[in-house]
């Protein structure tokens, strides 16, 4: 089962994170490999392998078992793969209108997703049983609260401090509902960070996610490591200013981006400008349709949301930029602008390199990105403590310790 998540000042108890972090993330990527490949796979020596290897064994986050088909001879060759047995990771995003939620093992292997849309406003208690009442209903085989490792937990609005105790009435709710340890951060930027790490942007160092829903936020991650910046302020682009003097947005500004270009905003612009679309899914019909008004508001919600965009790629430099939300169900009537005044406003010298990619990920973003904090799947997670054998924390061996002052840690990412 995962352990609690701790944070460790003890540089060696650090490094044998990272050496746990290198074999567990081959054998994710690769499935079963023998002691021999993880050896030459993670640059480990045989001593410190050996070592890492029987820890996991110990605690049941890794079985051995000898490969099938006919023996050869000689002594078998025993092969290591992670147990998917060993604890689950749960993800769960608060988002505005629904609650999303997410189930992964050990292994990385998906159990199950589901969500459910609820009124604006509902209650936190609510909130946190309709949570609950999703995790259960994911099917057979579902942990039961109580045998979870940890939840990665979205929700809206800046999160000042993202930590691993309960913090505050929601994380002292899901710790009494699922009796694990509770990580919460912005929902808008773990949809980021799960892009990057699964989605769109799987792969990019730098990146910048801009979603267009209910409300606008994002997320930016910068040198493989996702950025929050100081009090947790990072990603608030729906507060950009983009029409001084416009209407007052729930932050107190005026003419911020959330205004022009959230779902609630455009719908508005729709009505005013005699449009008859009165929902999200009748915007995306009359969007294919070719309904003037609706094309006529999409493309100045494109354009202004492409200046942004532009600015914050001039200033940033990504090398991958994401739009999502359910905004952009809406297609090439909010794409087309937005990719010209993009390209418009980006830097000449550099319009050739960064391409605009829409969210792959769906709803189920923010949820992800919860797993993807917990399991410490991603360099892009660098940043954040993660989970450790706090039982063997200061259990590292001499070979580990030359390893730390030599500063030889070969496979760090």
């Amino acid at each position: 089962m995962l352990t609690a998540m701790q944070s460790f000042d003890n540089p060696l108890a650090q490094l044998r994170r990272t050496h746990e972090a290198q074999v567990l993330g081959l054998l994710r990527r690769q499935g079963q490999l023998s002691r021999a490949e993880l050896g030459s796979r993670s640059g480990l020596s045989r001593t410190t392998l050996y070592d890492i290897v029987s820890g996991l064994l110990a605690s049941g986050t890794v079985v051995a078992a000898e490969p099938q088909g006919p023996r050869r001879r000689g002594r078998p060759v025993e092969l290591i793969s992670l147990n998917p047995a060993a604890g689950y990771a749960l993800g769960i995003d608060f988002a505005r209108r629904a609650v999303h939620v997410a189930m992964v093992n050990a292994a990385h292997e998906v159990i199950g997703t589901a969500g459910e849309e609820h009124p604006a406003g509902l209650g936190l208690d609510s909130r946190v049983a309709l949570a609950r009442r999703l995790v259960t209903a994911l099917g057979a085989g579902t942990p039961q609260p109580g045998s979870l490792g940890a939840i990665g937990v979205g929700v809206v609005g800046p999160v000042p401090n993202a930590g691993t105790e309960p913090n505050g009435r929601l994380s002292q709710a899901l710790y009494e509902a699922f009796a694990a340890p509770v990580v919460l951060d912005n929902n808008t930027r773990l949809a980021a960070l799960a892009e990057a790490t699964w989605g769109a942007a799987a792969g990019c160092a730098d990146a910048l996610y801009l979603r267009l829903s209910y409300g606008v936020g994002g997320g930016l991650v910068v040198g493989g490591a996702l950025h929050r910046g100081a009090d947790g302020l990072s990603g608030e682009i729906g507060h950009i200013v983009v029409e001084p003097g416009g209407h007052r947005c729930e932050c107190g500004g005026r003419g911020c981006l959330e205004t022009v270009s959230s779902v609630g905003a455009v719908l508005s612009a729709v009505r005013a400008a005699g449009g008859t679309a009165d929902s999200l899914p009748g915007l995306v019909r009359a969007a294919a349709a070719g309904d003037r008004a609706v094309l006529d508001v999409l493309g100045v919600v494109g354009e202004r949301v492409g200046r942004v965009l532009a600015a914050l790629c001039n200033a940033i430099g990504p090398s991958a930029l994401v739009v999502g939300g359910e905004l952009t169900e809406t297609g090439a009537p909010l794409f087309g602008p937005m990719a010209a005044a993009l390209r418009e406003g980006f830097a000449p010298f550099a319009r050739s390199r960064l391409e605009l990619r829409r969210a792959v990920l769906g709803d189920y973003g923010g949820a992800l990105g919860g797993i993807a904090l917990v399991l410490h799947d991603s360099p892009l997670l660098a940043r954040y403590t993660t989970p450790v054998q706090q039982s063997r924390a200061d259990d590292v061996s001499n070979e580990e310790a030359d390893d730390l002052v030599d500063g030889g840690t070969r496979e760090r990412h």
